[in-house]
């Protein structure tokens, strides 16, 4: 379940205060230029989707479409999550990787 290491490194971001969650707090990340990675939940609406994908185009910050809204809040502690903004460069890059690795293995 390569799937775990991925949400458990968004877990450990989240304790070491290095994520913000939710759609308003993750805009306001990548606008502030705090954000090194977008996560969206692969179950969130496509309008969301897009919404997120064009700002970070626009400011030039990775984006993954991962997993869903309740894993995602799980990994913060929280409810439900459809966004989520890693704002620490060195755990942004551990996070992607995981996922990355999980997109080629699904390929």
């Amino acid at each position: 379940m390569e799937h775990n290491k991925a949400l458990s490194m968004i877990g450990i971001a989240t304790k070491a205060g290095k994520t913000v969650t939710g759609e308003f707090s993750t805009e306001k990340a990548v606008k502030e230029g705090r954000a090194y990675l977008v996560v969206v939940a692969g179950d969130s609406s496509a309008n969301t989707k897009k919404k997120f994908q064009n700002m970070c185009n626009y400011y030039h910050i990775s984006i993954c479409f991962f997993s869903n809204k309740e894993n995602l809040g799980n990994a913060c502690g929280k409810e439900f999550r459809a966004s989520l903004a890693v704002t620490d460069e060195g755990l942004a890059k551990a996070v992607k990787k995981q996922i990355d690795l999980l997109d080629n293995l699904e390929v």
